[in-house]
């Protein structure tokens, strides 16, 4: 047997609350679906319905006459569940009339109805500038785009780097270590392309150089395992939401903790899930809704740890779930979040 097939039952026999579907209709920040122009939605709504979400973002929405289709398959079927963000392709900036292209076809995009834009980790990691060098996330050329969010109340989505784990040394003590051999293009060094702390302390500069935009921080901006070193940057960054996509197992493995700085910043955490797995999501409802211990994460490769729930308040699960989003994303069909 391999360490990946070991996968015991746990013997501990404790109260169990299985939660298929959220307490309060909520807005999914953090989703992306590639077909959305020519997809069949209905299919997608049902499943929606299902776990109860009212909203999904899909931040795939590209730019142009793609976006255009996206969202007019939208309108004609689902006006009210969709929103859709906008995409830039940053590689080539620098280049003669990089900035001002760029921004006049993202203000486009907004006109034909993107409410916001998202950033993929290729900014940091993988766009090159006009001479062919790692484009920082920072860096000034880029100004003129987070400025224009500002000026048009559109919020910024961003992922930046990924997991530090992924750039410490692949050995016994990286707890990713079985998610780095399954999957080992994941992993990254000083060299590929840059220190972790350098890509991150770009977003953080680019963040507060930029006051009047607001950026929701993908995945917590990878401190969801440190929350002492996020609150910092919560303080310092008024800007700066977060959303909890893909970090739901660090924070179902301190839920003290983790309830401790829900409670502190329920004002500016985001409901996420990432990839479209509606068979997942139940996780993420247990432990934001229950008081259950010691459950199974549903992936391993991910957590090997089990889960523990936080048992927020309903005040905080409804701003959690929608209210925070929906302050960013005005114009959304408020009786889709009726609670009676």
């Amino acid at each position: 047997m391999s360490f990946e097939e070991y996968n015991p039952v746990s013997t501990l026999v404790v109260p169990s609350h299985e939660v298929p579907r959220a307490k309060f209709p909520f807005i999914d920040i953090h989703s992306h679906q590639f077909r959305m122009a020519s997809q069949d939605l209905s299919r997608l709504v049902a499943d929606m319905d299902k776990l109860n979400m009212a909203v999904m973002v899909n931040l795939s929405g590209g730019s142009g006459e793609g976006l255009k289709a996206a969202l007019t398959n939208v309108k004609e079927h689902y006006p009210n569940r969709f929103v859709v963000f906008a995409n830039v392709n940053f590689d080539g900036a620098g280049g003669a009339d990089w900035a001002k292209n760029a921004v006049s076809q993202l203000e486009q995009d907004v006109r034909n109805g993107a409410k916001g834009l998202k950033v993929y980790k290729s900014l940091g990691l993988r766009n090159k500038d006009v001479d062919g060098k790692r484009l920082a996330v920072d860096d000034p050329r880029l100004d003129p785009i987070w400025a224009k969010c500002g000026e048009l109340g559109i919020p910024v989505l961003i992922h930046s780097a990924d997991p530090k784990s992924f750039w410490d040394p692949m050995d016994s003590e990286n707890e990713r270590w079985l998610e780095l051999k399954t999957r080992p293009r994941r992993k990254r060094s000083d060299t590929d392309p840059a220190p972790w702390q350098q890509i991150i302390d770009e977003q953080h500069r680019m963040f507060k150089k930029h006051p009047n935009t607001n950026f929701i921080n993908a995945h917590m901006g990878w401190y969801a395992n440190d929350l002492g070193k996020l609150s910092e940057l919560m303080d310092q960054i008024p800007n700066m939401y977060v959303g909890i996509a893909a970090v739901i197992a660090e924070l179902g493995r301190q839920p003290r903790n983790a309830r401790e700085f829900f409670l502190k910043y329920q004002d500016r955490i985001l409901f996420g899930k990432d990839s479209w797995k509606p068979e997942e999501f139940p996780t993420y409802f247990r432990v934001l809704e229950t008081d259950d211990e010691y459950f199974p994460y549903h992936k391993k490769y991910h957590a090997f740890w089990s889960m523990y729930g936080m048992n927020l308040p309903d005040e905080v699960l409804k701003k959690v779930y929608y209210q925070n989003a929906g302050k960013l994303l005005p114009g959304l069909d408020l009786s889709l979040f009726s609670t009676r």
